[in-house]
């Protein structure tokens, strides 16, 4: 009797091909697992059977949306982490939530490895490896792109085809997409070429800015603590808050992003990602974060987030650096309580408003009309201060550049 196996499964090209090759190779029998982080019930449907078809024993489906967006999504936005200076991390933080539940199911059958569907080429190979090491370093892992003899999409296409199971990926249309609750990614084919521009085609969650509607679209999110928690002043769960938001926003063609990114291999790829709640999430939680936190602390946010978002795609997300990471973040979180008011209009997004009990923000100091808080007379030792070093410094360059000049002429 062959390994049991617990395949990370999707019913795409890659995990399609995968459960026929598993059982060829190794004789291995093969359960598979599919994480379901709001992908769709279109994805869904009909992926045991698919599965079973391809030869696989069964196939296991757990609902994360919750999980995911609670302890990932939100976690990462409160971080304010953004990649690549525009990528807002869907696939990225979907990626150990997904792993860690493989290993916990492979744990509970008995399993004696793990597999996954990602390329030698990719970031996703780290990122599910890193969790198995993480959380069950004894699991064997079988990753077939970095052992089977196919060279790319159209071998699998040919291979899959030949097995008998229908895929969506043709060789017309070779795209590459990745859907969850947060976003959708899209790679491969003509997006391939960095100078082209992503087909209209191609997008599932944003309607085109051009034939968005022609009247804007205001909406106001609450937070507690760095959480956004209302729409509307409407209290909502993590799940219908995030949905509520990709339906609005999606509807006014906004949360695309065409990025140039660096993978973790070394490599730069081009990614066509639509994140419409995401994006209205982010603008409007550092929109709260200004008003609430000071220079310094904001600033240190910023840094943190540079580094959250780098942990974030590298994979290294069960690790105590980000259990640390996040305890200092937490601690900034505190006041991050209010509200903020989005207008959306033809893919922009610009805030209309904000307040919060703990703004820092004071109209009596912030004035220019008359106050009775502000002594304008202190400004002067403050400058005086503040600039004696440059004062300094200038003088010293005045008296070395009046030596030079003396002794030149007495030469």
């Amino acid at each position: 009797m062959g390994p049991l196996v617990v395949l990370a499964y999707s019913g795409g090209l890659d995990t399609s091909a995968i459960v026929p090759w598993l059982r060829e190779r190794y004789g291995a029998r093969v359960l598979c697992f599919a994480a379901d982080v709001g992908q769709g019930a279109g994805e869904l449907a009909g992926l045991v059977e698919k599965a079973k078809r391809s030869g696989a024993q069964d196939c296991i489906i757990e609902d994360l949306r919750e999980e995911f967006v609670r302890d990932f999504v939100f976690p990462t936005l409160r971080a304010g982490a953004v990649y690549a200076r525009t990528y807002l991390l869907g696939t990225a933080m979907a990626r150990p939530v997904t792993a860690a539940h493989q290993v916990a199911l492979a744990q509970r059958v008995g399993a004696q490895a793990v597999a996954h569907g990602c390329t030698g080429k990719g970031n996703d190979q780290v990122r599910f490896e890193l969790t198995y090491a993480a959380l069950a370093p004894e699991l064997q892992v079988i990753a077939p792109w970095r052992e089977w003899e196919f060279q790319g999409r159209e071998d699998l296409i040919a291979y899959v085809t030949q097995q008998g199971i229908p895929v969506v990926a043709t060789a017309e249309q070779p795209y590459s997409t990745d859907r969850n609750l947060w976003h959708c990614s899209h790679e491969g084919g003509i997006l391939e070429d960095p100078a082209q521009e992503a087909p209209e085609h191609i997008f599932l969650m944003t309607k085109n800015p051009l034939t968005a509607p022609d009247v804007p679209a205001v909406l106001q999110i609450g937070f507690e603590e760095g959480n956004p928690v209302s729409v509307d002043h409407v209290p909502l769960g993590p799940v219908e808050l995030l949905e509520t938001l990709n339906e609005i926003a999606g509807e006014h063609g906004v949360g695309r992003a065409d990025v140039v990114e660096d993978r973790l291999v070394g490599m730069k790829s081009r990614g066509v990602y639509e994140t419409p709640g995401g994006t209205l999430l982010y603008a409007a939680h550092r929109e709260l974060e200004q008003l609430t936190l000071d220079r310094r602390t904001l600033r240190l946010k910023d840094e943190i987030a540079l580094r959250y978002a780098d942990l974030v795609y590298d994979g290294r997300w069960w690790t105590p650096e980000r259990e640390a990471l996040d305890a200092l973040i937490a601690a900034t979180q505190k006041t991050v309580t209010g509200t903020v008011r989005l207008k959306l209009f033809k893919g922009g997004v610009t805030v209309a408003g904000r307040e919060s009990p703990h703004a820092l923000y004071q109209p009596s100091y912030a004035t220019f009309g008359k106050d009775n808080v502000y002594n304008h007379k202190d400004a002067e030792g403050f400058i005086h201060l503040y600039g004696l070093a440059i004062k300094i410094g200038a003088g010293l360059a005045g008296e070395r550049d009046r030596t030079i000049g003396a002794a030149a002429a007495a030469d």
